[in-house]
């Protein structure tokens, strides 16, 4: 079944489009079902495209306004708030984490800072307590777990992608730091300045935009013995799988690491705002000085969950693997699947891709890749 594109591309943009068309002729297991690639510079659209179905069986067609989880990208999503506290000096990077929430001291964590907790170096990579998914859905079972838990590793000394409990451990920051969980500040003060198609605790009024996510045919279960123990702590307890967001119940929790959902233009105008130095389309959430120590590199160091370096900033990736494009010091978030967002404060691109059909990698989609560095190869 042939695919229709539909959206739009500014003038000189037009390789970008015939990019995105080829994801879906892709012979290689990563075949698009439907996505959504959204570009800007400075504050122009210069890609705004969308194709394919909603469902499986390709009887919905995706839409413009079609949201999907986007798993770990949702990280990125959520280390923009912290820097728009931080920007409100209601966060400080360098202050332990304990400063705001006092009982996270508990067990030999008093100094963990902020940037430590951002950039999965405070020791926390999964939980100790037994934990089912279902308590994602309480948010003070999970936080009072890890205010209670010991970090595996001497904080800093390490760093293992945090995969499910990196969310919480934000998101507790944010709302003690503001007063309202995660998906409430992300509404009233974040994506709403911004008009940007994004949620953290999708509302029930949301959930028929909702295109639900097919597992990669590539995916291979995780062989948990070929992993270091602070990298399977992040994927156990519970065992993480690729459906999960496909419940009401995921979606309408705030699980601030893995249950985002956006439209790719609305990823990509949260991150507009950071390419453009914290201001975007009329609205001021941080200085540049922020957007810059938000893109400090925290660590150099391999990461023991994903088996590369990320050079971890605080909350974001850097472009590895030209994940963001070709320039290093671009930054954002990759979802397991494929999705993600990302800044450029040089060449002031922001990028936004969402998708239903999962790949089989947590960084580095060839779809994804292959737009990133379609755009700079227009510039």
């Amino acid at each position: 079944m042939s695919v229709e594109i539909h959206g739009s591309v500014a003038p000189g943009f037009e390789p970008v489009a015939d990019c995105f068309a080829a994801n879906f002729e892709r012979d290689d297991g990563y075949a698009e079902l439907g996505a959504s690639f959204a570009a800007y510079r400075g504050e122009t659209l210069v890609a705004d495209l969308y194709a394919g179905w909603r469902d499986a069986a390709r009887t919905i067609p995706w839409t413009r306004d079609t949201l999907v989880n986007i798993w770990s990208a949702t990280k990125g999503v959520a280390a923009l708030e912290v820097a728009v506290l931080v920007d409100r000096g209601r966060i400080d990077y360098a202050a332990p984490v304990a400063r705001y929430w006092p009982e996270f001291a508990q067990n030999g964590k008093a100094e963990v800072t902020v940037s430590q907790l951002l950039s999965h170096q405070a020791g926390l990579p999964g939980f100790a307590e037994p934990t089912p998914v279902t308590d994602f859905y309480d948010w003070a079972t999970v936080t009072d777990r890890l205010a209670r838990q010991a970090p595996m590793w001497s904080p800093g000394e390490k760093n293992a992608y945090h995969a499910m409990t990196y969310g919480f451990l934000a998101g507790e920051l944010i709302r003690r730091a503001s007063g309202m969980s995660p998906g409430q500040f992300l509404a009233r003060e974040v994506a709403g300045p911004l008009h940007a198609d994004v949620w953290i605790g999708l509302p029930q009024s949301e959930e028929g935009r909702v295109a639900p996510l097919v597992p990669s045919p590539r995916q291979a279960p995780f062989d948990l013995d070929a992993m270091p123990p602070e990298a399977r702590a992040g994927v156990t307890n519970p065992n993480m799988e690729p459906t999960l967001p496909n419940s009401r119940a995921w979606r309408a929790a705030e699980i601030p690491a893995g249950n985002g959902h956006a439209t790719a233009v609305g990823l990509a105008r949260l991150y507009a705002m950071a390419a453009n130095g914290g201001s975007f389309d009329g609205a001021m959430l941080m200085r540049p000085a922020t957007v810059e120590a938000l893109n400090t590199v925290q660590t150099e160091r391999v990461d023991l969950g994903v088996g590369i370096a990320p050079r971890w900033r605080n909350g974001m990736a850097g472009s590895v693997m030209d994940m963001f494009g070709p320039n290093p010091e671009a930054f954002g978030h990759p979802g397991w699947g494929g999705s993600f967002g990302s800044a450029d404060t040089k060449n002031r691109i922001a990028l936004g891709y969402v998708i239903n059909q999962m790949g089989d990698r947590a960084i580095g989609d060839p779809r994804g890749t292959d737009l990133a560095n379609a755009v700079y190869a227009c510039l």
